[in-house]
């Protein structure tokens, strides 16, 4: 029998220990691909990917990489760990019945957004301006700018946002919301901020910017708090949906999952950088502090 061959662009390690729970490991019984090891120098698009590799099972990060790896084959199998607005994105027909190739995990929780809101006013109760550093190109930015908006419009609270296409554009979108003179600022979750954690954290200390961010990756690189979906947990269960298809199910009849608990993760360390006193409550509920 062959060797189940699939490429793999999302962060590896966790979804690997989700395949080693299902019993599956690197060259005993899968072969798997990691999309920058193809060409050494320089990395090729997904759809070059698929051309040359014709795998058995593509496995993407995020939306944005499910939507270039759906334009790629209609046929092979996507699982993708972070989806996104999927059904507009015409990736999927319904939540419950996939119906095509592509399956996986949507993190976005309705209601979060408020929720990070509360944290940001639990952090600085005298909070009156928000600051929202936002990614609009990726299909997961709008959709959180309308409920965090919606969430500042009932406590009153007036909303600066700044936009950040590329990572090129966050110095100067940080820098415009630190001189708008937000008292607060919260960080969309997209693939661009996730990837650009550790420069968003510096920059929001040097403009002395208290943050509050979805993902616990911009914590641990030095952001102040954050409250949303374990993206570890979502890497691992998406080897149970490999795992699936490997057996003979179809994507398309795979249901689309949804994380069942949140992180809450603080930063110390940053907090006294930013003389910002993090209340013993949120400690004592804080999954994860780092000091």
């Amino acid at each position: 029998m062959k060797t189940p061959q699939f490429i793999v662009d999302l962060t590896f390690g966790n979804f690997v220990k989700g395949l080693f729970e299902f019993g599956y490991e690197q060259g005993r019984n899968l072969d798997i691909i990691r999309r920058t090891e193809v060409f050494r120098d320089r990395v090729p698009s997904i759809e070059e990917m698929v051309a040359l590799l014709k795998p058995d099972i593509i496995a993407a990060p995020a939306t944005l990489e499910a939507v270039a790896a759906r334009k790629a084959t209609s046929t092979i199998p996507i699982v993708c760990a972070a989806l996104a607005d999927a059904v507009h994105l015409g990736l999927i027909a319904s939540e419950a019945r996939p119906g095509g190739n592509v399956t996986g995990i949507e993190p976005y929780i309705v209601g979060l957004p408020t929720k990070q809101i509360e944290l940001a006013r639990e952090i600085v109760p005298t909070a009156r301006r928000v600051g929202l550093l936002t990614n609009m190109n990726d299909p997961k930015g709008p959709p959180q700018v309308g409920d965090l908006k919606a969430a500042c419009g009932a406590l009153s609270l007036n909303v600066i946002e700044a936009d950040a296409s590329t990572a090129k554009d966050i110095p100067n979108a940080l820098a415009a919301l630190a001189s708008g003179e937000v008292d607060v600022a919260v960080v969309l979750q997209t693939n661009l901020l996730l990837n650009m954690s550790e420069r968003i954290g510096a920059i929001a200390l040097e403009k002395q910017l208290p943050t509050v961010f979805g993902y616990r990756e911009h914590v641990i690189h030095g952001g102040l708090v954050s409250y949303g979906v374990d993206l570890r947990w979502c890497y691992r269960r998406a080897g149970y949906f490999v795992d699936k298809i490997l057996r003979g199910v179809r994507p398309g009849d795979l249901p689309i999952e949804f994380p069942a608990e949140l992180w809450l993760a603080a930063n110390l360390k940053t907090a006294r950088a930013l003389g910002v006193t993090v209340p013993a409550g949120l400690l004592a509920r804080a999954d994860e502090v780092i000091e």
